[in-house]
C-alpha cells in the first residue's frame, strides 16, 4: 500500500485465492460454513478496497484523500463517483452487516442499531445520488490534512500518516477495517463500551470494537495485507505515529481481564 509498492498483481492472486476459500466455505453445511463464508468475502471485499486506494496512492505522489475542512472529514467525496454509490459499489458492505440502519426513506431500521447494522443510508453532497452505505471504516489518522492542523481527537496532522512512502511496520497500521462509520481517530485511551450496541457513539475506538467476527473484526493494513484482528488487539495497532500500543488497554500496559466490560472479558488479551 506504501508509494514503493504496487499490490494490483499480488491482490489478482489474494481473489483467486479467496474466491477458492469462499467456494470451499459455501459447500460447507450449517452455521460454522455459512460464517466462514462471510468471513471470507468481507476480507475479499477488503482486498478489493486496498486495489481502489492504492491506484489513488499511485496518482498522488503516495498521499490519501484530503477530506473536507482542515480535520480531514468526508474523505469520501474524494472516491470517483461509483464507488460512491452504494447500488454500484457492493464491496462497501460486510456481509455480516448489509442492511443498513438508515432505509430510503430516512427512517431508522425496527431493528434499531446493532453491531450488524451497516451505517447509512446517507445521503447529501458528499453521497453519490443514490445515498452510501457502508459497514467499514478509513483510519482518520491516514487522511492527508494541512500540517498545522488537528485531527477531530486532537492529535495533530503531524502525527498522522500524512505520506505513505514513509511509513514504518505498515504491517500494524490500520487503514480500513469492520465498522460503524466511516471514519474514526481512535485514541489509546479510549475505553470500551460496556455493552456491544452502544458502540453507535462518538467513541472512535467503540467504532470498531465489535464482534463481528467471533471475536475479532477484517482490517486491511498499510502494507496491503489483511487479517483479522482480536478486539482487544485493536488497543496495540498503531494508529498514528504516537499512539501508545502500549497503553492502558494493553497487557503491555498493565489491562486485567476484569478491566473489560463483561461481554469482552472472556476474550484473548494482547
Amino acid at each position: 500500500m506504501t508509494g514503493h509498492r504496487s499490490i494490483s498483481r499480488s491482490d489478482a492472486v489474494t481473489a483467486l485465492v479467496l474466491t477458492g476459500v469462499v467456494l470451499c466455505s459455501l459447500s460447507a453445511t450449517g452455521p460454522a460454513g455459512r460464517r466462514r463464508a462471510r468471513e471470507a468475502l468481507c476480507q475479499y471485499n477488503l482486498h478489493q478496497w486496498s486495489a481502489v486506494f492504492d491506484d489513488y496512492l499511485q496518482s498522488n505522489d503516495g498521499k490519501f484523500f484530503t477530506g473536507e475542512g482542515f480535520s480531514g472529514y468526508y474523505w469520501i467525496y474524494g472516491l470517483d463517483d461509483k464507488y460512491r454509490d452504494r447500488k454500484k459499489t457492493r464491496i462497501w458492505l460486510c456481509p455480516e452487516a448489509d442492511k443498513p440502519l438508515i432505509d430510503e426513506d430516512g427512517k431508522m431500521s425496527s431493528d434499531g442499531p446493532s453491531i450488524f447494522s451497516a451505517w447509512g443510508i446517507y445521503t447529501g453532497l458528499y453521497y453519490g445520488p443514490q445515498g452510501l452505505a457502508g459497514s467499514y471504516g478509513l483510519n482518520g489518522y491516514t487522511v492527508h490534512v494541512p500540517e498545522f492542523a488537528s485531527y477531530e481527537s486532537g492529535v495533530r496532522a503531524s502525527e498522522g500518516w500524512r505520506d505513505f512512502n514513509a511509513v514504518p511496520n505498515a504491517d500494524n497500521v490500520p487503514l480500513f477495517v469492520d465498522a460503524l462509520r466511516f471514519d474514526m481517530w481512535p485514541l489509546h485511551t479510549d475505553a470500551p463500551v460496556e455493552h456491544p450496541n452502544a458502540a453507535w457513539s462518538s467513541n472512535s475506538m467503540a467504532r470498531c470494537c465489535i464482534n463481528r467476527h467471533n471475536a475479532s473484526v477484517n482490517c486491511l493494513f498499510l502494507d496491503g495485507s489483511v487479517r483479522k484482528v482480536g478486539l482487544k488487539e485493536l488497543w496495540t495497532l498503531k494508529w498514528h505515529r504516537q499512539f501508545d500500543t502500549a497503553g492502558p488497554w494493553t497487557k503491555a500496559g498493565g489491562v486485567t481481564p476484569s478491566d473489560w466490560p463483561e461481554w469482552m472479558r472472556g476474550w484473548k488479551d494482547y
